[in-house]
């Protein structure tokens, strides 16, 4: 799915890549896939693709002259396309970004050039790690793999150039104060530089992209009446709380259940006031 500017990605179906431009000027964009989940910092999951620039160039707006992020990574949808959005404004209570774990590459504007693996929180804290200088280079093909481990509380990234170790990238580690994130889609990303004081144009190629996540929240649903009961059970996990809902007319839904923690397995859930005529059944995962 494309959120924004379309004419910012195209896919080539001859290579079976995506032709991808950040251009800073427009509003924030993205091509974007839902995950069929929700991950948090009690989660693993990784993110690997293939990158290779055309070109790029910072400063293209002459009142934001200094660098701006080229990104690649998890966001949630809400918050990304939300009016008030300001990737490059970073802490910042109003406009500041929230729930994104992603590869930030940011050319030197003066300093090196910096590649910043970056965890944003749902209320604005950030883990970064700043790298330089590394330089993304035109015409060459990187490989980025990252990973965030969950019981090391660690966002981990590799990089090869051309095949060959690029790098290295420190680890980023959340500390104790970190709160959380929540992350619902993927996205090859291009930020508007609003809030920011620099800009960039580049064009380049996305390839190869594989992403590792620990699955939805409900698997294998099954529901049968027994007894005079309706009795739904299904595969849950812990972290997870799920609550039986039900409809006659799917105008209004309401909660069957009490909201009930996963366990790792099997879960089972009860509606022991089956309605007489008719009725519809779901099951509302959330995260807490």
């Amino acid at each position: 799915m494309i959120f924004g500017q379309r004419n910012l990605f195209r896919w080539n179906p001859t290579d079976q890549n995506l032709d991808a431009t950040w251009d800073s000027s427009q509003t924030n964009s993205y091509f974007h896939r839902d995950l069929d989940t929700v991950l948090t910092k009690s989660d693993d999951f990784s993110l690997e693709f293939d990158l290779r620039l055309a070109d790029i160039a910072i400063g293209v707006n002459p009142e934001l002259p200094s660098t701006f992020e080229l990104a690649i990574g998890f966001f949630n949808v809400a918050d990304g396309t939300s009016t008030n959005f300001q990737r490059g404004t970073g802490v910042n209570a109003i406009y500041g970004p929230r729930n994104l774990v992603e590869f930030d590459y940011f050319p030197d504007s003066g300093f090196g050039a910096t590649i910043s693996p970056t965890m944003v929180s749902s209320n604005n804290q950030f883990a970064v790690g700043f790298d330089f200088p590394l330089e993304i280079t035109p015409g060459a093909w990187f490989h980025i793999a990252m990973r965030y481990s969950a019981d090391k509380r660690t966002f981990s990234t590799a990089l090869t150039r051309d095949g060959q170790p690029f790098g290295p990238i420190k680890d980023v580690k959340l500390d104790a104060g970190f709160t959380d994130f929540r992350l619902d889609s993927v996205a090859i990303s291009s930020y508007s530089d609003a809030g920011a004081d620099g800009s960039i144009l580049a064009h380049g190629v996305v390839d190869n992209l594989a992403v590792i996540t620990p699955g939805p929240p409900v698997l294998g649903l099954r529901g049968l009446l027994m007894d005079g009961a309706w009795r739904v059970e299904f595969a849950s996990r812990t972290n997870w709380f799920y609550t039986l809902k039900r409809t006659g007319d799917f105008g209004s839904w309401s909660n069957i259940s009490i909201a009930t923690q996963g366990v790792d397995g099997q879960l089972v859930l009860w509606d022991t006031n089956v309605l007489g005529a008719r009725a519809f059944y779901r099951v509302q995962a959330r995260r807490p």
